[in-house]
């Protein structure tokens, strides 16, 4: 059996390194094709996999990197990248030391706003928000309808609707992200 879990742990691993690396990277330049995201979390699971199958067919030498300096400060620091990385100590997450993160919270605000309240927010007029949106296809039947209902009664994401409201047609509001949205 260790012969057989040699032979396709390793490439297993380098499969799903390749996979995971490259959709990361596409991730981080916010290049989202095809099935990028699905691919990049979904199939982590393979790399997972594929790094337990390598670390148990290659013990030996794995335990070995515990009994040097350099092997247990580099995975020492890797854990310790990792754990500090789950802290929300930044505010990355939906929640960042007990208070929600004000930008993804305004967006929600909005959604669940009339179109009404859309138009004070931006100093514009009710029936002009309307006319915005039906350049777009989307259709308002009422100026205190929200933007979630909009979206719901027009086969759109919410996203979508305010993003055209803003001023970005087709993006769903995200003009220069810089990384503010959804985690990879």
């Amino acid at each position: 059996m260790k012969t057989t879990l040699k032979s396709w742990a390793t490439p297993l691993a380098i499969g799903a390194f390749t996979i995971s690396g490259v959709t990361g990277l596409l991730l981080f330049f916010d290049i989202e094709i095809g099935l990028v995201e699905p691919a990049h979390k979904w199939l982590s699971w393979l790399l997972l996999g594929g790094i337990l199958f390598h670390a148990v067919s290659n013990r030996k030498s794995f335990a070995g990197y515990f009994a040097n300096k350099a092997g247990i400060g580099i995975i020492g620091a890797a854990v310790l990248v990792t754990i500090i990385s789950l802290l929300p100590i930044f505010g990355e997450g939906e929640e960042g030391h007990g208070k929600e993160n004000t930008g993804k919270a305004a967006v929600q605000a909005m959604e669940a706003s009339s179109v009404e309240t859309v138009a004070l927010v931006l100093k514009v007029t009710p029936e002009e928000l309307a006319a915005k949106l039906e350049k777009e296809g989307i259709v308002v039947e009422n100026p205190s309808m929200t933007i979630s209902e909009i979206a719901r009664k027009n086969g759109k994401e919410e996203r979508t609707v305010l993003g055209s409201l803003l001023g970005n047609p087709g993006k769903g509001g995200e003009r220069d992200r810089d990384g503010d949205d959804d985690e990879h």
